[in-house]
């Protein structure tokens, strides 16, 4: 197994599926039976998804909202998608516990390492809400923050696209891809993989990046396994 524990990160737009806002029933439940073959295989998983299906506070500043109470707001966002995937993970058979950045009893207890590391060594998917619980920061930087807090092997970005690109493969038919890059790689060719802060926190902590199609069943598997379908950026 190439990764023994991993932070998950999903985007809340990838949720939708082919719906325009929300949380399409059907992604959910395919997005939990990957992470369940994962845990199944012995891999220790922890998750933060974006609430960017249902709120995003950037956007609520642009239109003249307050950018804490925007930020807030798309933090209880992340919250109501971390529950409905919680949901589907039960439904499925697994042990969860789910945590945040923004403790809201009875929902969840506030996350801490010490209760991520204990939930995941006990057999339980542990999804993080609430971002960072502070505004400014994207769910990005949080997953980079928890990641780095429970000492994961690495961060899984799960995207609708199978890897790092010279250029958006979607609007670029000569785009390549790539299948390593150093951080210093990554940031001289200005590649959007994450937000500046989040990626600096990788790189200071020495935490690999891997890119990859989430939304291809089974690819999940692969990743942990050490199969060559994404991108990876580290030293």
């Amino acid at each position: 197994m190439k990764y023994n524990r991993v932070l998950l990160k999903l985007s809340g737009e990838s949720l939708m599926g082919k719906q325009s806002y929300g949380i399409d029933p059907a992604m959910l439940e395919q997005y939990a039976k990957d992470i369940k073959m994962a845990v199944d295989a012995g891999v220790e998983v922890a998750i933060v998804i974006g609430g960017g299906n249902i709120f995003r506070g950037l956007s609520g500043a642009a239109q003249g909202m307050d950018r804490v109470q925007g930020d807030y707001m798309g933090m209880m966002a992340t919250l109501i998608n971390s529950m409905a995937l919680q949901s589907e993970l039960e439904r499925q058979g697994m042990r969860t516990e789910l945590l945040s950045g923004l403790a809201i009893e009875p929902i969840c207890k506030e996350m801490s390492r010490r209760r991520a590391i204990e939930a995941m060594k006990e057999g339980r998917v542990v999804v993080i809400g609430g971002g960072s619980g502070n505004p400014f920061f994207t769910t990005d930087t949080a997953s980079s923050l928890r990641a780095v807090e429970i000492m994961a092997d690495a961060i899984l970005k799960g995207t609708r696209v199978d890897g790092v690109y010279t250029a958006d493969p979607e609007k670029d038919p000569t785009a390549t891809k790539f299948i390593t890059l150093s951080y210093q790689e990554a940031l001289t060719k200005r590649l959007k993989i994450m937000d500046l802060t989040a990626f600096a926190l990788c790189q200071e902590n020495h935490l690999p990046i891997y890119v990859f199609d989430m939304n291809k069943p089974g690819n999940l598997l692969k990743v942990v396994q050490g199969e060559t379908i994404g991108t990876e950026i580290s030293e």
